[in-house]
């Protein structure tokens, strides 16, 4: 594959809530990735734990051509028990989840370009895992077709109970990731 943007992440600061608090209430995020928006306090009580590493969940801004664009995170799926119970993965696994909080960078094709780096450059690498699953609503067909690009394969649907959507769990191994 041919890179053509500059992508690159950068773990996410305290400087940032008030961007992610931005992002997680524009409408083309809140359609799939934060139902209902959030106010800044719950931003600062969901994220400051993971910044200041008190949380298993590895959190960064996507940056393209040195614009930051959006949200990226990998956790182990084991370090979260209630979530892991439903996945019930086979093998210790990695979850990704991210979305794109500009509005002028979202449906230019980005998404298999940011998942395929960031899953060779840090999924793998900081999780020790062989296997990432990812978790779209099951309408959410764009980011579907984006995963499909990648290599992610369907897994199967769960419905986690605090959760208003079922997820469609999708997977990849990692010896099956593209080189870049």
């Amino acid at each position: 594959m041919k890179v053509t943007n500059n992508i690159e992440f950068r773990p996410l600061e305290v400087k940032d809530l008030t961007l992610l608090h931005r992002w997680l209430n524009t409408d083309h995020v809140n359609e799939w990735y934060n139902k209902g928006g959030s106010t800044y306090d719950d931003v600062v009580k969901k994220y400051l734990p993971r910044i200041n590493s008190e949380q298993p969940t590895h959190s960064f801004i996507i940056v393209c051509d040195e614009i930051d664009i959006g949200y990226i995170q990998t956790y182990r799926i084991d370090d979260y028990p209630e979530y892991s119970k439903y996945v019930k993965a086979e093998d210790p696994s990695t979850g990704l989840d991210l979305f794109i909080g500009e509005k002028n960078y979202i449906h230019r094709g980005l998404g298999k370009e940011i998942l395929l780096k960031f899953l060779i450059d840090y999924v793998f690498l900081i999780n020790k895992v062989n296997c990432c699953i990812i978790g779209p609503e099951p309408l959410n067909k764009i980011a579907i077709r984006a995963y499909e690009k990648v290599g992610f394969v369907y897994y199967k649907m769960i419905q986690v109970p605090d959760e208003d959507e079922p997820e469609y769990l999708m997977r990849i191994n990692k010896n099956d990731v593209p080189l870049l």
